[in-house]
């Protein structure tokens, strides 16, 4: 098991999405990919407010990738 986190979730247009912890430190103009595939500008990881938390589902299929991830 990891003493680090590796995965952070983030709202993002269209759903809550899993994404690798170095998505955080791209450049704001960059895309990154969520684990499921979908993809959004860098700048969009950041600042989020808790409507934006409240207001898109987790997405599934990020669940399923991370939970058949090994520990």
């Amino acid at each position: 098991m990891s003493d680090y986190l590796t995965y952070v979730w983030r709202p993002i247009t269209g759903g809550r999405h899993a994404f690798p912890v170095a998505a955080t430190k791209s450049p704001p103009e960059s895309t990154v990919d969520a684990y499921c595939g979908a993809q959004t500008e860098a700048s969009q990881l950041h600042n989020r407010s808790e409507v934006d938390w409240i207001r898109e589902p987790s997405c599934k299929e990020c669940w399923r990738i991370l939970a058949k991830k090994p520990s």
